[in-house]
């Protein structure tokens, strides 16, 4: 689902240029006060155009002029917001073509089928799918088990296995069935599905500010507030001015607005609403659907990390680590059978036995044809695998299993080997002995292995501020073990439900905001606890409603991921911010001395542009293209770099704040000079 291409598809620049001209509705823009202001501006200066095309001829191209590009200010602004939508629109209108022509088979009462719309389920209908059949609405499975195609959700194209009971029955509409058959129960009304609710949100119609976002506009909106009190009372003054010294001229209104325009933060207030969009959208292609703007800042400002062990921070399936022969067997003897007994095991268990056997030893696959071999599966009753062939018959399991096997066989399990099998287990490892017939080879070390990079990851998110905290089911001693080779902070071993939703709760009562993956029933209280909640979407119903994000490809360590980019979103509103301010301060003395040098003639020092006319002008000009050029950076974000509050701000002010003050004057000086060689001032 990830989209990729340049930024300026021109699919997307086309429909972005038409919804900037349909957002110039006043009461949309009236939700931007910064753009708002701008938009009063622009009417009031068209105004005037008007009245010198009439009564001023001469003065009608210079206040055309400002009023043009008035009006493009307003419109850039729009655009920015616009292109920032157009990416998730398109996907929408995907999405929703694949909801309207999608058909169910619904189960009546007594259990005949009918096909209707999937749009007309109703929570709490029952229908049928099998191979080849797409998944009309979001449920649960109650019957059945089938392999399930969510490529069309979640991007990735492995199959996974959906079956009733458990944390992996629920289902969501718009995906595939691959294979057999299940009975699905709709858990979602209509128009409330997780496909609707991902075209809502993908679309940003429904986006809410965040109040880091709020808290801006308030400040924004302050600032305009003064540099319009600040250009009011320079009209009197600049009359008082020009009859003190007898000559000047005292602006006229379209020459106000437009250097009002050019104070107040326009960059900021323009670009505002791109920022936000282009966040959620990049958390969108990251396969990670937030359910709203306030998650994804949440995840900028978290100071706690909460992550399972199992499959977040270590692999999920525990890998073979270690071959410990019983006396009188060597280390070969057992890998080699324990090699022979996973061939049939497609478990990742049963693949790390054979990948280790032949690492440790270069034993190599064995011709199970010609040895006319004969595998035994793995089963819950049995708890074991194995292969047989020349009258042997060898056999891996949990201890209990493998005992009663050999017991059957008239042999006994050696001492050593269920002591190895006991301290194997104490250290939070799975043993699983290894037989020949009656005759005990040893004991194969299944261990967790923690995912590479994790400790440099870790290492990142402390240099964050972020605390990171490992929640297991585990002992305490083999807690501690993997925490310390994964380099996170602190753990939590033998955590039940109840012992998560307290640590969050204590860590939020100490004003600090938490974070935590989960997928279970059990993890729902803890999601719904947390302020920023991902849930997988592989989980149960109750822990996707819980969170505030869910995690499309089911994947743990994409929480990572998730605080990079809400940091990413607040640097970027830092960075632009800074620029903004900056921008506004370097137009101001551009713009100052050029329209009173002729009545105050000292002013020519700081004087670097032809005339009041063309300096106007090309502050205006200037004002209107840099939100262009910075939508870009907007919809990327500024690239990403792990520090702290105070490195931020001092970037910020160092990169953004300096090149915000300088960059103005060669480009203002450079409009200024076409302006008058085009005779446009």
């Amino acid at each position: 689902m990830e989209r990729k291409g340049s930024l300026f598809q021109a699919s997307l620049v086309r429909r972005a240029i038409r919804d900037a001209f349909a957002k110039l509705d006043p009461r949309l823009v009236a939700k931007n006060p910064v753009m708002f202001v701008v938009l009063i501006g622009s009417v009031v200066s068209s105004l005037f155009f008007f009245r010198d095309l009439i009564f001023r001829p001469s003065e009608a191209l210079f206040t055309g002029q400002l009023t043009l590009w008035l009006w493009f200010t307003v419109l850039f602004s729009n655009f920015a917001e616009a292109m920032a939508e157009g990416r998730g629109k398109a996907q929408a209108d995907t999405l929703r073509k694949a909801r309207t022509t999608m058909m169910a088979r619904r189960l009546s009462a007594d259990g005949t089928e009918e096909f209707v719309a999937a749009p007309l389920l109703l929570k709490g209908d029952r229908v049928i799918c099998e191979a080849g059949d797409a998944i009309p609405a979001d449920g649960e499975v109650i019957e059945g088990i089938a392999s399930v195609d969510e490529s069309a959700i979640t991007g990735e194209s492995a199959p996974v296995i959906r079956e009733s009971g458990g944390d992996r029955s629920a289902v969501t509409g718009g995906t595939k069935v691959l294979s057999d058959q299940i009975i699905i129960r709709v858990t979602q009304d209509p128009g409330n599905s997780f496909l609707d609710r991902m075209i809502s949100l993908v679309e940003g119609a429904r986006r809410q500010k965040t109040p880091n976002e709020i808290a801006l506009s308030i400040l924004l909106s302050g600032l305009t507030l003064v540099f319009l009190f600040a250009t009011i009372t320079l009209l009197p003054f600049a009359q008082f001015a020009v009859n003190q010294a007898g000559k000047g001229d005292v602006p006229t209104v379209p020459v106000l607005v437009a250097l009002l325009v050019c104070l107040i933060p326009t960059t900021i207030g323009g670009l505002l609403s791109a920022i936000g969009i282009a966040g959620m959208d990049r958390v969108m292609q990251h396969n990670v659907l937030a359910m709203s703007g306030k998650a994804v800042e949440a995840a900028g400002d978290i100071n706690t990390l909460l992550l399972d062990k199992t499959g977040t921070i270590t692999l999920g399936n525990r890998q073979a680590s270690a071959f410990h022969p019983a006396p009188g067997v060597t280390e070969q003897e057992l890998a080699e059978a324990a090699q022979l007994s996973s061939l049939a095991d497609e478990t990742p268990e049963g693949r790390s036995i054979v990948v280790l056997a032949k690492e440790k030893f270069s034993i190599r696959e064995h011709d199970m044809t010609a040895m006319k071999a004969e595998f035994v599966e793995f089963t819950a009753q049995t708890r074991m695998s194995g292969i047989d062939f020349d009258q042997r018959q060898i056999r891996k399991g949990a201890a209990d299993s493998v005992r009663k096997f050999v017991e059957s066989l008239g042999g006994t399990v050696p001492a050593v080997v269920l002591q190895t099998s006991e301290r194997v287990a104490r250290e939070g490892s799975t043993p699983l002995v290894v037989t020949d017939g009656p005759r005990v080879l040893g004991v194969v070390q299944l261990k967790d292995i923690v995912k590479g990079g994790m400790k440099q990851r870790f290492a990142q998110l402390r240099e964050m501020g972020i605390k990171t905290v490992m929640i297991t089911g585990d002992n305490p001693l083999t807690a501690a073990s993997i925490a310390a080779e994964a380099g996170v902070d602190d753990f939590m071993a033998e955590a039940t439900p109840e012992m998560k939703l307290a640590y969050i709760r204590q860590e939020q009562q100490g004003g600090r905001l938490v974070a935590m993956t989960g997928d279970g029933t059990n993890d729902a209280p803890a999601l719904a606890q947390a302020d920023v909640g991902v849930a997988m979407n592989t989980g149960t119903q109750a822990a996707k409603e819980a969170g505030n994000m869910v995690d499309l490809d089911s994947n743990p360590t994409k929480l990572i991921e998730v605080v990079e980019i809400g940091k990413q979103l607040l640097m970027t509103r830092g960075a632009l911010t800074t620029f903004s301010i900056a921008n506004d301060v370097a137009k101001y003395f551009a713009i100052i001395p050029a329209m009173f040098i002729v009545t105050y003639p000292e002013l020519q020092r700081l004087n670097f542009l032809t005339n009041s006319k063309s300096a106007v002008l090309a502050a205006v000009i200037f004002n209107a293209l840099i939100i262009i050029a910075l939508i870009p950076l907007a919809l990327r974000g500024v690239p990403y770099q792990p520090m702290n509050a105070a490195k931020v701000l001092q970037r910020n002010l160092l990169i953004y704040g300096v090149f915000g003050i300088l960059m103005p004057f060669p480009f203002i000086w450079l409009i200024d000079k076409i302006l008058v060689l085009l005779r446009l001032a």
